[in-house]
């Protein structure tokens, strides 16, 4: 691999990692790197899957404090997000290859929708903790959406938190930190099944995937902390942004 295409794929797990932590959206970010560098589209999302993976061990970390209180939560969730995240992982490498380079363009665009309606996803569940139908557990109608959020997630890794802090929202009453924190910590469980399939899938650039491991833990861990500081519209829109962009490219040259 060459050194320019190194300092490529690096960048693009230091923003892909603090993204994820910050507004969702990372692989909207490494996906299209490495489609730069060379890679054909599976290769390219698995490898984006393990090379992410530090990136969301880093905003799990980050949340720690706000994460003592949720472990209940995790425990229901856990068993949703490890089936789902599974199945996710066996359909896209089943599945023939054209099939998924057909749907990526759709896939990112559909990304770059869940990334633009998290802001009014974010004043929906606060109004909800002011008003009816309080939940204190997700009970088995979360499960099941947490699992159906856990196989996209596996599939394409785009707007995976995104759902995930959706489904959360609607089933349980905690802030919105708590809820982000949650939301890290299950889609860790998520890509870490996923990447287990994945490792043993021969698809798999080790070198780009561990290029992006070593830069997404940081700026998974920086965008954690800094998530509660800084209003993200303005990365949320540019991320989006880029995602149309590729999506529309990937029409083009498909």
């Amino acid at each position: 691999m060459l050194i320019e295409h190194a300092a490529l794929l690096a960048g693009a797990g230091l923003a892909a990692g603090a993204v994820n932590a910050m507004a969702g959206g990372g692989t909207l970010i490494s996906f299209p790197a490495l489609l730069a560098v060379g890679l054909p589209p599976v290769a390219a999302n698995v490898t984006s899957s393990v090379g992410l993976l530090s990136g969301y061990a880093g905003g799990a970390v980050g949340y720690r404090r706000e994460l003592r209180a949720q472990r209940e939560h995790f425990r229901e969730c856990l068993m949703p997000c490890v089936t789902g995240g599974g199945i996710g992982a066996v359909v896209l490498l089943m599945a023939p290859a054209g099939s998924f380079r057909v749907a990526v363009p759709y896939l990112v665009i559909l990304s770059c929708g869940f990334l633009l309606l998290q802001p009014k996803l974010a004043r929906a569940l606060a109004r909800r903790r002011f008003g009816y139908g309080v939940a204190a557990h997700v009970g088995r109608t979360g499960a099941a959406a947490v699992m159906a959020a856990a196989i996209y997630g596996s599939y394409f890794g785009a707007g995976l938190g995104v759902l995930l802090l959706g489904v959360l929202g609607v089933f349980l009453s905690e802030d919105l930190q708590q809820l982000n924190g949650l939301k890290s910590l299950l889609s860790l469980v998520v890509n870490v099944v996923g990447v287990t399939i994945f490792a043993v899938s021969g698809k798999v650039a080790w070198f780009a995937a561990a290029t992006l491991m070593v830069a997404a833990y940081a700026g998974g861990l920086a965008g954690s902390r800094f998530a509660r500081y800084l209003q993200p519209e303005v990365l949320r829109y540019s991320v989006a942004a880029l995602g149309i962009v590729v999506a529309v490219f990937l029409v083009i040259t498909g």
